[in-house]
């Protein structure tokens, strides 16, 4: 206390406005300037008049005096008579307080002599030094002094009491003893040597920085301000850490602060900030009443206008800067928090260095954290609160941390965009890698910024973003309360939609990429889920950080929990992470963090654990991805790619969409028509499991589905087949079979070969109890279908197939499985490897026709209408049988016959007649077999084996009805026959091109090639149409241009005879052979066509051999002519054999007896 004795005395200045205290000249002689005698004038008990405000410049006011005559005038001094005349009203001459006041609020030296400075001064100091002021103190602040105990406590003597006083003046009630206060204040710190211990405690510092001169007579020695300026820009300066910055001492720095405090209340007291920003405050605050602090905050909410001086906003910007080392400077946060900062015992923590528990930033800390707790903080403090986290998030000077490790990014990437937040908006983009590298402490920094100023919690708080969004923030979420931190939340759900503008949408995803690093930071999240995170993830407080814990870290143990438990079976067993079993999110958190994971799929870099474990793979895979949403998608691609930890938690992040796909916020949006008219039952659930994307794959070519959703359907279908775990319906159903049947196998495609594999083998053995579970087996059914409809889903025939696509299939769409339909119909042209896994394929297909995609998409409406009540797998066999129906649909018809043509190349693709010709095939067809090499189709030689065997009456009953079947389909439809058309094609062209063109399924082209058979130069072709000949003696159905003909003929004559083995063809000869017998003229016709026929076939094509020869006659139509001739023959042939034998018998007789 002893080195403030001069600071009470300062404000002894009020006495002189209660008595007259007459001073010798010679008592003070100064530096050899004669001091007159100061005559002070007692102030009337009454409230005073406020004088003027000189050249703009408002004064304080001025107490009423009563003056004596015989008292000494600062007005009557000549060296301040012309500049008392020229700057201050009249009315206030006679007052040497308001002269006083006039001339030194004057800042400019050219506008006050140097004379009259210098003895403005000396007076001022003079008035300071008087001991018996403080008895006139007494008498103004008496119930001051009695209600403050600690002022009340000082001895009395010392001065001590004054000082008290100017510390507790926020406390002082009574009007007279507060304006005393004021107006010695305001006088006090225009110099720093009338401030307590100033002088002794700043002289190195000011020396060092150049700050000023102590000496009197100096230049401008009457204000300070300047000097205090300088020493405050030197203590930024060094928590900036700037190069050359000097180490203020610590007392000077206290000091420093000291006064900063002491002017916090009333801008006039900052001298230099008054004098920077006098014009400022009457072009922007001119209604705002001093005191309190106002003006201080009117300034600062200006401080980026246009208007407003360079100079004034250096001064606004280091006084913001004090602030933010000591939040006491600001009287209205000090006033507004003091309560509630010791309610939640903000200054309690003894651990904590006394400068930095006085920090702004810990302040905000403290009592946000206590917000988010849902403590009660009074809403002033609350209020100005946001007006100092909306000033830190503005500008981005006041957090030294920044100014310190930010350096180089500012320069390289940022620099002269400081203003309205700006130059930090640049940063968080570095920060966010899109300008480039930045460094770790840098990064450190913003974060902890962010943290302090929380912006969200009210979006407003973020200018630049405010005003960003301002427009999309009307249209868009203007349903929302105006501050609700739900308003960045619904920016969000925006993000990347027509009512997004690009401005906003760069600004809002560089605030919520520092928001993704710290889950406290979402106000929403952190409110539903605190409990849960504390007891699952072992959280720290809201304003307390753990260094060894990494960014995101906390949202990834809740989405964990959110999703992975061990009833469910995810990857990454949640019961083993957390040692007990119950361990789940409460519901209103799992809402919370399925929102937040909505929203971060919109962005990769909103993903701390993704980015930062797969910054490698990005780089080196998806660099080109220029596309917002793509960066996922991407590493999707290439998950085999990618290094380990990337694989792992994009293999996580894929599992879990695979549960709830509608975290694709973008594919969501795309799918917004289909989901509305196929998928909205399921799109209501609140927990997706695997529903709606099953549902948009079943409707992806509904006319609803537009390419984005498509292609988002289809990428999501791809990814799923590199691991089955990524299709979560065919997981939960399959998992324990996986585990017992397919171990080891990873690859969806694998499993399910694997899975359906096992089912046939089981099927086809006729095993009692199915290996694969029912649940299980139905999931599978699924998987299979979808497989179907894109050869991608297909990967093994997909590489394959790859050059053959390029070359013959480049302009046919993905989909609908149109590029396999486009292999199969140039399956002649494919190469050996790709066409190997074709007729695969088509082996399973036919096997279960459900497979066959084109097949139950094009006949759909057919199938709904002849076969709903049959087997699904045999769905082709149905609709085969209804395919002359007159109600079929063209297009289906057009698909059954392809399908018929395809199985007709090889027995192995029409499993009913593989069942039922398995004993004739090896019987009768093994030479074919044998030449056959493993990888080759039999282009329908097996089949045409079976017809000629057919022909000859040898085949098993069960093989016979489907052959019979198979002739039947071919005599309408020569494109059955692959024989026929295999060597027929020219002749075809050639001979019979109008039957061909019409491409009635009547069997005209078979007829024409009959007719024509003379003229047949092809050996193959003739050959066949023999064989057709052949054919069609052992059932008249395989010659339906004949049947036709004779069909009343045969409903007449040979009706009791049944069909087969060519007993009505042979009723229909006798028929015509019988005189007694008409038939109808065309039947007569063609009858004798087909004898003639068979006539020249059997002799351009003699049997073969005996049993030819036998079939031959014994399917011939005069076969009872026939045999009758043999056995004539043989009877006679008998007979001579007997004559010829008692001939011998007797000549050998004969010789005997000789």
């Amino acid at each position: 206390m002893a080195a403030c004795r001069r600071v009470p005395r300062l404000l002894l200045l009020m006495s002189i406005l209660l008595y007259v205290h007459p001073i010798r000249e010679d008592k003070y002689q100064i530096n050899g300037v004669a001091k007159p005698p100061v005559s002070v004038v007692i102030p009337a008990q009454n409230p005073g008049v406020v004088p003027a405000a000189v050249n703009g410049a408002p004064v304080l006011a001025a107490l009423p005096l009563r003056r004596r005559t015989s008292g000494w005038k600062l007005a009557e001094e000549g060296a301040c008579r012309e500049d008392l005349t020229r700057l201050c009203p009249k009315h206030s001459w006679n007052n040497n307080l308001a002269v006083l006041e006039c001339l030194q609020d004057r800042k400019e030296e050219t506008e006050i002599a140097a004379d009259c400075n210098h003895l403005l001064w000396n007076y001022k100091l003079n008035l300071t030094t008087d001991p018996k002021f403080e008895s006139v103190a007494v008498e103004v602040c008496k119930t001051t002094i009695t209600d403050i105990k600690e002022c009340a406590a000082e001895e009395r003597g010392k001065g001590y009491l004054v000082s008290c006083l100017v510390d507790h003046r926020g406390n002082i009630t009574e009007y007279q003893c507060n304006q005393y206060i004021v107006k010695m204040t305001s006088i006090v710190f225009s110099d720093y040597r009338l401030i307590c211990g100033f002088m002794d405690k700043c002289r190195e510092d000011i020396n060092t920085l150049h700050c000023g001169s102590i000496s009197t007579g100096e230049k401008d020695v009457h204000s300070q301000g300047e000097v205090i300026a300088c020493l405050e820009k030197g203590l930024v300066r060094e928590a900036e850490e700037q190069p050359g910055a000097h180490a203020i001492g610590a007392n000077c720095k206290k000091a420093i602060m000291r006064v900063a405090e002491l002017s916090s209340d009333d801008f006039h007291l900052d001298r230099y900030l008054y004098f920077s920003c006098r014009e400022d405050r009457e072009r922007f605050c001119e209604n705002t009443p001093a005191g309190e602090g106002r003006v201080y905050k009117c300034l600062f909410n200006h401080k980026f206008e246009e208007a407003m001086s360079e100079k004034c906003r250096d001064a606004l910007t280091t006084r913001q800067k004090l602030i933010a080392q000591d939040y006491k400077v600001s009287y209205s946060l000090a006033k507004a928090c003091k309560t509630d900062l010791r309610k939640y015992r903000c200054s309690a923590d003894t651990n904590m260095p006394r400068a930095r528990e006085a920090r702004l930033s810990y302040l905000l800390l403290c009592l946000e954290s206590a917000v988010h707790r849902g403590r009660t903080v009074s809403g002033e403090c609350q209020g100005e609160m946001l007006d100092y986290r909306r000033m830190l998030m503005e500008d981005f000077s006041l957090s030294p941390e920044i100014v310190l490790h930010c350096r180089g990014e500012i320069e390289a990437h940022c620099s002269g965009l400081h203003r309205k937040g700006r130059t930090l908006h640049c940063l968080m983009r570095v920060g966010r890698g899109d300008l480039g590298a930045i460094d770790n402490l840098c990064q450190k920094a913003l974060q902890t910024l962010i943290q302090e100023a929380d912006p969200g919690a009210d979006y407003r708080i973020d200018r630049a973003l405010n005003e960003a969004c301002e427009s999309v923030i009307q249209t868009a979420c203007k349903h929302i309360r105006n501050g609700d931190p739900m308003i960045l939340s619904c920016l969000m759900e925006h993000l990347y939609t027509d009512k997004m503008v690009e401005d906003c949408e760069h600004r809002l995803l560089e605030l919520q990429y520092f928001i993704a690093r710290d889950w406290k930071l979402d106000p929403i999240l952190y409110k539903k889920c605190q409990g849960d995170a504390s007891r699952l993830c072992h959280t720290h407080g809201w304003n307390e950080t753990s260094e060894m814990m990494p960014p995101g870290a906390i949202f990834s143990c809740l989405y964990r929990h959110a999703y992975r438990t061990e009833e469910q079976g995810r990857r990454g067993n949640a019961v083993e992470q957390t040692g007990e079993q119950g361990y789940i999110l409460s519901r209103d958190c799992k809402v919370e963090v399925q929102r937040i994971l909505h929203q971060r799929a919109l962005d990769v870099k909103l993903d701390p654990e993704l980015q930062r474990r797969c910054m490698t793979d990005l780089g080196k895979w998806c660099s080109e991805k220029a596309e917002s949403g793509q960066e996922l998608d991407c590493l999707q691609d290439h998950l085999e790619d990618l290094v380990s930890e990337c694989k792992d938690v994009v293999g996580n992040l894929t599992e879990l969409e695979s549960e709830d796909i509608q975290i694709e916020t973008l594919l969501m949006r795309a799918c917004e028509p289909v989901i509305q008219s196929y998928c909205h039952e399921v799109a209501d659930n609140q927990i997706d499991t695997g529903d709606l994307m099953e549902c948009l794959v079943q409707n992806k070519h509904q006319k609803e589905m537009n390419d984005k959703c498509a292609v988002g359907v289809t990428h999501f279908q791809l990814v799923q087949i590199k691991d089955f775990r990524f299709s979560y319906k065919f997981k939960m159903a399959c998992k324990e079979d996986v585990l017992k049947l397919c171990p080891n196998i990873k690859k969806k495609v694998d499993v399910v070969l694997c899975l359906s594999t096992t089912v046939r083998n089981d099927t086809l053995q006729d095993m009692k109890e199915q290996r694969v579970s029912v649940k299980c087996r139905k999931q599978l059914r699924v998987e299979e279908l979808e497989m179907s409809e894109d050869i991608r889903l297909e990967p093994e025939l997909y590489d394959s197939c790859k050059q053959d696509i390029g070359r013959l299939c480049q302009n046919v769409a993905f989909g609908n499985a149109q590029v396999i339909e486009c292999l199969k119909e140039n399956k002649k042209q494919l190469t050996q490897r790709c066409h190997h896994k074709v007729f695969k394929l088509q082996e399973v297909e036919m096997m279960d026709s459900e497979l066959d995609y084109q097949l139950m998409r094009v006949c759909k409406p057919m199938i709904r209408r002849f076969c709903t009540e049959a087997d699904a797998k045999n769905m082709l066999q149905c609709l085969k049988q209804n395919k002359n129906s007159e109600l079929m649909d063209p297009k289906c018809k057009q698909m059954i016959t392809k399908r018929q043509i395809t199985q007709n190349t090889d027995y192995r693709l029409n499993p009913v007649l593989r069942k039922s010709c398995k004993a004739d095939i090896p019987k009768f067809c093994q030479s074919i077999l044998n030449k056959a090499t493993g990888d080759s189709e039999l282009e329908g030689q097996v089949v045409s084996c079976l017809k000629l065997k057919y022909a000859d009456q040898r085949l098993s009953p069960d093989c016979e009805d489907q052959i019979r079947v198979i002739l039947q389909e071919s005599a309408l439809d020569y494109r059955l026959d692959p024989q026929l058309q295999l060597h027929c094609t020219d002749e075809i062209s050639r001979l019979c091109p109008e039957e061909a063109a019409a491409q009635e399924q009547t069997g005209q082209v078979e007829e024409c090639l009959k007719v024509n058979l003379l003229k047949i130069k092809v050996e193959g072709c003739k050959k066949e149409v023999l064989n057709i000949l052949k054919e069609s003696k052992a059932d008249i159905f395989v010659d339906p241009v004949l049947h036709t003909a004779c069909a009343l003929d045969i409903k007449h004559h040979c009706a009791a005879i049944p069909p087969g083995r060519g007993r009505q063809m042979s009723c229909l000869m006798e028929a015509l052979q019988d005189k007694r017998v008409r038939l109808q003229p065309e039947c007569k016709k063609r009858l004798q066509d087909r004898i003639d026929m068979w006539s020249y076939a059997a002799k351009v094509a003699p049997a073969e051999g005996f049993s030819d020869l036998a079939m031959q006659v014994m399917t011939s139509p005069s076969k009872n002519y026939i045999l009758a001739m043999i056995g004539l023959g043989v009877c006679v042939l008998f007979l001579f054999g007997l004559l010829c034998g008692r001939i011998t018998k007797r000549v050998m007789q004969e010789q005997k007896n000789r």
